[in-house]
């Protein structure tokens, strides 16, 4: 596909986007108003270096317990901050080990939207290859219709598949919005996770 093409294509998947978004369009594969950020970084959400801790077993098996719960992503924020206090208040107040617990969801969570930015960029590259399908068979309509003698048979079967193919086109596009909002919702928890594990390790 060349790269005019693809930006034609890209300008229709963007169609429902306002004319003043942020949208990035030196990756025309990329669907979201969204910027696309394909890896975090721990260390802009983490205030301090982290490193591996030597945890006792029970310990150990706490954080990890905690780090799981905080990335599930239907335990609430609300929910999330006493699971988190109570946990400090049966461990320590310790920076280190609250940097352990954030550790785990970060790689957790980083590595969930990393999967789903992916899913975006295969989901985004299935839409451009339908819409050529389409322009595809509207061409070909166009140049049977311009013959002395046209198939109509064919191009009935056209017909059919176009209005097919489009339909499939616009259903798909009525998910854009919530695949594109998953990676910043995700974004957005590791950030208050990190805030209130910071807390939890400074009030002690």
């Amino acid at each position: 596909m060349s790269k005019r093409k693809c930006y034609a294509v890209f300008a229709v998947l963007m169609g429902c986007a306002t004319a003043g978004s942020a949208a990035d369009f030196s990756d025309p594969t990329w669907p979201c108003i969204q910027r696309k950020v394909e890896r975090l970084s721990v260390g802009l959400m983490w205030p301090a270096p982290l490193s591996e801790e030597a945890l006792e077993p029970a310990t150990k098996a706490a954080v990890g317990e905690l780090a799981e719960t905080l990335a599930l992503r239907r335990v609430d924020l609300e929910e999330a901050r006493s699971k988190v206090a109570a946990f400090a208040e049966a461990h320590g107040h310790d920076m280190a080990l609250m940097g352990a617990v954030f550790e785990r969801v970060f790689d957790r969570l980083s590595s969930r939207r990393t999967h789903i930015i992916d899913g975006i960029g295969e989901f985004s590259l299935g839409q451009i290859a339908l819409s050529e399908k389409i322009d595809g068979a509207r061409a070909e309509m166009d140049s049977q219709m311009a013959q002395p003698e046209p198939d109509f048979d064919r191009v009935d079967a056209l017909e059919e598949q176009v209005d097919w193919d489009q339909r499939i086109f616009t259903d798909r596009q009525k998910t854009i919005t919530y695949l594109c909002e998953t990676p910043t919702l995700l974004e957005k928890r590791l950030y208050a996770i990190s805030q209130m594990l910071q807390e939890a390790g400074q009030s002690g």
